[in-house]
């Protein structure tokens, strides 16, 4: 039920652009049910093209694949993950890349909404987000805040 409450509090700081208001965002990752069922679901729905250790689709990364596109990048600490704010991130996973980004940016990254509940979407970012070092999830907690 908790994380039922947690998800409506996303979607409503979502609407009213109010997300991280505490400093921290919003992802529990330091509730290790939630970290748990997140990183099962990681495995199901992302571990395909971002690793199963988070460590990315290609070394190179940051080099377009032949498509064009970029390939999946790392999730771990050496990624740019831990660059984007909590809602953000939320958004990139529900609604995907091409949808947040616009501009007729073309991204292989699919909108998860229509699969993963809200909360299922907070427990993947919450366990990401638990694998990072404490200075890299200081840095994010700094973006997440407003």
């Amino acid at each position: 039920m908790a994380l039922r409450q947690l998800a409506l509090g996303v979607l409503a700081a979502f609407w009213a652009g109010a997300a991280g208001a505490q400093g921290k965002g919003f992802l529990p990752y330091e509730d290790s049910g939630a970290v748990a069922r997140g990183e099962t679901l990681y495995q199901e729905f992302c571990a395909s093209c971002h690793g199963v250790d988070l460590e990315g689709e290609t070394a190179n990364w940051r080099e377009r694949k032949d498509s064009g596109r970029m390939p999946a990048p790392p999730h771990d600490a050496s990624g740019h993950t831990w660059h984007h704010p909590d809602m953000v991130l939320f958004r990139l996973t529900k609604l995907g890349v091409e949808a947040v980004v616009g501009q007729g940016y073309e991204s292989d990254m699919p909108g998860f909404g229509d699969v993963l509940s809200d909360a299922q979407i907070i427990e993947i970012l919450a366990y990401i987000k638990s694998t990072w070092p404490d200075d890299v999830i200081g840095m994010h907690n700094a973006r997440s805040g407003s």
